[in-house]
């Protein structure tokens, strides 16, 4: 690949430009839009359900697990991106199907990867050995680098949302891949998961020797569930007057969101409510689990179903208007911006002068 040569009327100076090209060096002051005023590399985008279920359903029928290379998926490719097989500049977004009795076989990976099921019943994931049961509308993680496979143990195909921080990791070409061994294990459908059993006792209540210090940048717990999820939301939006509400997902031990590089959230906007309109740096995926409404992304709307994608790109303005009482998923880059200092989208003080 050859660096791009610019070019001029004046011969010494287009005489320059090729030399510079030959070095492979770019003149600054002809390269446009290296420093846009604000994020301007994407565009939202929605993937409708309907279209979404019938692909995967042809895919169950056409690729095997081998053929598709040990997982059935369908990533979500950004127009706006180009070739770019991504969300959003910085998420993979995409949806998995397994079919009844199917096994996508372990492997692990540096990127982090989370699932958050759509519909279907007895699929199970082990994680690190910790075998963990998936329903819909719950969120399960594979943490960086943990060694993941999934089980269908039950009568029906499921359908989850994985979301991976996997553009980012890959800008920082630290991406890292290994496929696990061919084990046996147990096809039965597991019960109360250990990460559950140790760190979902309750509100506040995890083990003395697995406080804040612990040696991890991820939650320990691998499930949350739809459940426990839909209590909380309930008594937040009472809380609120009936208004929209919302919650975060974070590390028991610690707070923290529940991997480094990702924030997950979940948004109840009761029906004929309008959530007030957001607009933050970093870019984030939205998945309609429950009801219907109409998405406001800058000069765009989208009305959503249940099972419907939505992206919503770096810094721009964001509500959602409730057709029906809507459960929204939302992933999103946020601790990474804020990590970096980058999640403010203005820095205080005049020019000088």
């Amino acid at each position: 690949m050859t660096t791009k040569r610019f070019f001029a009327k004046d011969s010494d100076l287009d005489l320059l430009y090729a030399d510079v090209a030959e070095h492979d060096l770019q003149p600054l002051w002809l390269l446009e839009n290296l420093m846009p005023n604000e994020p301007s590399l994407s565009g939202p985008h929605a993937w409708r359900a309907k279209e979404l279920r019938a692909l995967m359903e042809r895919a169950g029928e056409l690729v095997t697990i081998d053929r598709g290379g040990d997982r059935r998926v369908l990533g979500l490719a950004n127009p706006h991106l180009g070739d770019a097989p991504y969300a959003t500049t910085t998420l993979w977004g995409a949806v998995q199907y397994l079919r009844p009795g199917e096994i996508a076989p372990a492997h692990r990976h540096s990127p982090g990867a989370l699932r958050f099921v759509i519909e279907g019943s007895g699929v199970w994931t082990q994680v690190d050995g910790d075998a963990v049961s998936m329903g819909p509308g719950d969120l399960v993680l594979t943490p960086p680098w943990t060694w993941h496979e999934h089980h269908n143990s039950g009568e029906s195909p499921m359908i989850w949302f994985d979301g991976l921080d996997l553009p980012l990791v890959r800008s920082l070409d630290a991406v890292f891949f290994e496929r696990g061994p061919d084990i046996d294990v147990e096809r039965n459908t597991p019960g109360r998961s250990d990460s559950e059993a140790t760190f979902a006792a309750g509100p506040g209540l995890v083990p003395v020797e697995e406080g804040p210090g612990a040696a991890r940048n991820y939650s320990p717990l691998f499930a949350y569930r739809r459940e426990q999820t839909d209590a909380a939301l309930t008594a937040l939006v009472a809380r609120a007057g009936g208004g929209p509400a919302a919650l975060r997902f974070v590390d028991p031990t610690s707070g923290k969101d529940v991997m480094a590089t990702m924030r997950c959230e979940m948004h109840r906007i009761p029906a004929h409510t309008e959530t007030v309109p957001t607009r933050v740096v970093g870019s984030s995926i939205l998945v309609v689990y429950e009801g219907a409404g109409t998405a406001v992304v800058g000069e765009e709307s989208f009305t959503l179903e249940p099972g419907d994608i939505l992206s919503v790109p770096s810094f721009a303005r964001w509500s959602f208007l409730a057709a029906a009482d809507t459960d929204l998923f939302r992933v999103s880059d946020a601790p990474v911006l804020e990590a970096l200092g980058l999640d403010q989208p203005r820095w205080g003080g005049a020019a000088p002068r």
